[in-house]
């Protein structure tokens, strides 16, 4: 099966939660393991929080683009901002670091996100954004009545 969605939606932190019940709302139909919808809603909430807090400083007046792809049983996820982008892509994805440290985070978001996904590619560019593109194949958790 094939079938795709994107959305985008403001650049606040309550559409963190929207964000991710709309992509596993969208890739139920796939009948995911529940450890594998966990995974993926995770992810999903680490790379729009990242937009959020990194991207975009806080500011509520931009917008977060987010595109799933269904290929078969393989989960496509795309997740764009045009914030202020990554001046050093290899020490973002350093497990701990964290350009703000003042707020307390804890620097494991690309982590966790190369952890749940079979591949990761992130592109970014000074004033011009970050796109976080990802796949991950699903083993359905379909099972036969007797």
């Amino acid at each position: 099966m094939n079938n795709e969605m994107s959305i985008e939606f403001s650049s606040i932190s309550k559409n963190e939660s929207f964000a991710r019940v709309t992509v596993g709302a969208f890739i139920a139909q796939l009948d995911p393991t529940m450890e594998e919808l966990t995974e993926i809603k995770t992810v999903v909430s680490e790379a729009v929080t990242n937009a959020i807090i990194h991207g975009y400083n806080n500011e509520p007046t931009h917008k977060i683009y987010l595109s799933c792809i269904i290929h078969d049983n393989e989960i496509e996820l795309t997740i764009k901002d045009h914030g202020i982008g990554i001046g050093d892509i290899d020490q973002a994805r350093e497990p701990l670091y964290t350009s703000k440290p003042e707020l307390e985070r804890s620097g494991m978001g690309f982590t966790i996100i190369e952890n749940f996904m079979d591949s990761v590619e992130v592109i970014s560019n000074a004033e011009e954004g970050t796109i976080v593109h990802m796949t991950k194949q699903l083993t359905t958790s379909k099972t036969v009545c007797k």
